[in-house]
């Protein structure tokens, strides 16, 4: 069982990268252009708009998988910094506070930072030299049984 989860794990992986991109992609277009419900920023406030253009911008990135883990790098401190500045002076705990959904794409965006992009992703196809030694790694690791606890 757990050898069948290991060699499914960097497709998984790429799931999880294309779910939580689309997902931070979406609020940043409902931020910048008041589409799926959202409300419009005024163009160019701080620090709405700005955090709304690295949503889309990073999101888009980290949802096809290119330059994965600098974007997610880039989108975490965006969410690190929201919760922090915005949400946490409210109150001490998230669910207190309304900065659930920042305190997770911080920790979602962070993992990616760590892990890469996963199995299926746009870096591979342009042969960006951190994915391929990721890729490469990974097909080592699939050969390797897995260690049961």
């Amino acid at each position: 069982m757990l050898i069948r989860l290991n060699q499914a794990q960097p497709y998984v992986l790429s799931l999880f990268r294309f779910v939580v991109g689309l997902l931070f992609a979406f609020h940043g277009a409902a931020t910048l252009f008041g589409v799926f419900g959202g409300n419009q920023a005024e163009s160019g406030a701080w620090p709405g708009w700005y955090a709304a253009l690295i949503q889309l911008v990073c999101g888009s990135l980290v949802a096809l998988g290119l330059g994965t883990r600098a974007a997610a790098f880039l989108a975490s401190g965006s969410m690190a910094y929201a919760y922090f500045k915005v949400h946490q002076p409210d109150a001490l705990l998230p669910l207190q506070n309304g900065g659930e959904a920042s305190a997770m794409f911080c920790w979602a965006f962070l993992l990616l930072v760590f892990t890469g992009p996963g199995a299926v992703a746009l870096d591979r196809f342009f042969g960006s030299p951190s994915t391929a030694a990721t890729a490469e790694s990974t097909t080592r690791h699939e050969k390797t049984p897995a260690v049961s606890v």
